[in-house]
């Protein structure tokens, strides 16, 4: 039996900051106190003192391109790169090659991961415009959800017939994850900018592209959608300040029917950085404008929005040094969202509380996820420790992620996570992956 001892650490778990240990047996974490003694001599003391104890972030929604886009990303490689982030569970998305649109195709993904992942995993089932019979097969206590692409991105999956739309949100309980930019909105936009440029489209007209129109008229209407139909929604990587008045923070996010997402890269970034970053911030839906970046913050602290994720979705270099038109859209972020939001704390723009409220906690709520999100005796022992004061520089040497890059490269962090556990395993200490695959697939607490 593996013990261990954290102790002297600032826990955070629901709104409250204090000190104390917390002792993890096997899988669990056994007891929280004040003090704790060792039960023990096999037990390992690790000492977090000026350290925060946190529970291992919950990213709901990646891209870790297993299988079929493997030169971009892989799930061994892109997991590892998540517990290094402190991010101990993750939930995939199907527009993987080929697409996760049937049950066998979406169990072999989760045969991949039983294998190789090195976070606690769980894979979306594909929603398209002719597969309902497979999407009502689908398991409500062992897969996170269905997601419906509403704006086509990486693998077109789109789903434009209306019917099926509106049949897919009133025939499962189960929650639908959508990503929303209005198709015929952006090609209109898209040929006019390509009229003047030709393929080689300035990267800054990309939020102009993918305007906030197109963004705002695809959310309204599947907002309309699931309160016609009663659907459990959950809207991924919102984006603009507009859309921020489709939700609201009147109920507790247990009676929420409809739950909405911000990623770290529309809370960090604005379209003045199109001009240094270029292409390694062409993220679909587009970084936007600083207005809409401030709409994006006050919503999220006023609870309106519920998650913060990542969208990690890597390609490669020489990818994204294509001309706009064939320069794929998304970037890797799992090494680096958590240490990003810390960086936030540091500026006094969001409390540790509520980042871990909204990377841990409210996942875990949303999704019904077993065990996990919090420090409560009981639950499984998926903890990081961050020390807020271990300045570090992200260059390419420390870069997991397997294509090599960052947006983040040459960005000097305050705060280091310098310990993951993943079911009671460490997994990563102090910059160095352990080799130990602990990683279990994630249950939901559902009918």
């Amino acid at each position: 039996m593996s013990t261990f001892l954290i102790r002297n650490a600032k826990i955070v778990n629901e709104g409250v900051v204090f000190e104390g240990d917390v002792l993890i047996e096997d899988e669990f974490i056994k007891e929280i106190a004040d003090k704790i003694s060792p039960k023990s001599s096999e037990c390992i003391i690790i000492d977090a003192e000026g350290s925060y104890l946190i529970p291992g972030a919950i990213d709901d929604q990646v891209h870790f391109r297993e299988p079929g886009l493997t030169h971009k990303g892989n799930i061994a490689s892109e997991s590892r790169a998540a517990i290094a982030g402190g991010i101990t569970s993750f939930i995939e998305q199907p527009n993987t090659v080929p697409n996760a649109v049937t049950q066998e195709l979406l169990e072999q993904k989760y045969q991949i991961a039983s294998e190789t992942s090195f976070a606690n995993y769980s894979f979306m089932m594909g929603g398209t415009n002719d597969n309902l019979e497979e999407v009502l097969k689908t398991n409500p206590r062992n897969v996170a959800g269905i997601k419906l692409f509403l704006g086509s991105s990486t693998g077109n999956m789109l789903v434009d017939n209306q019917e099926v739309l509106e049949k897919i949100f009133s025939s499962t309980k189960m929650l639908i994850a959508v990503h929303c930019e209005d198709e015929g909105t952006i090609k209109a936009n898209l040929e006019k900018y390509k009229e003047e440029f030709g393929d080689d489209i300035p990267m800054k007209y990309h939020h102009l592209i993918r305007s906030a129109e197109a963004c705002y008229l695809s959310s309204s209407k599947a907002i309309e959608l699931a309160k016609k139909t009663g659907a459990r929604l959950h809207v991924f990587h919102l984006s603009t300040a507009k859309e921020m008045s489709l939700f609201t923070n009147k109920i507790p996010l247990e009676e929420k029917q409809i739950t909405a997402e911000v990623c770290v890269h529309h809370l960090w970034f604005s379209d003045k950085d199109y001009d240094t970053k270029g292409a390694l911030i062409k993220w679909n839906p587009a970084v936007k404008t600083e207005s809409d970046r401030n709409a994006l913050w006050e919503a999220l602290l006023d609870d309106r929005i519920d998650v913060i994720a990542t969208d990690h979705a890597p390609h490669t270099l020489e990818e994204k040094m294509n001309p706009y038109t064939s320069c794929p859209s998304g970037g890797p972020l799992v090494q680096h969202a958590v240490v990003a939001m810390f960086e936030a704390v540091h500026k006094e723009k969001i409390s540790v509380e509520k980042v871990v409220e909204k990377m841990c906690h409210n996942p875990a709520k949303i999704f019904k996820i077993e065990k996990r999100g919090f420090i409560k005796q009981g639950y499984y022992a998926d903890l990081v420790i961050v020390n807020p004061h271990l300045p570090w520089n992200v260059k390419k040497e420390n870069i997991l992620y397997q294509c090599g890059w960052s947006p983040f490269e040459g960005t000097n962090f305050k705060s280091r996570v310098t310990h993951t556990f993943v079911n009671g395993k460490l997994v990563f200490i102090n910059g160095k992956i352990k080799e130990v695959k602990a990683a279990k697939r994630l249950l939901f607490e559902r009918e």
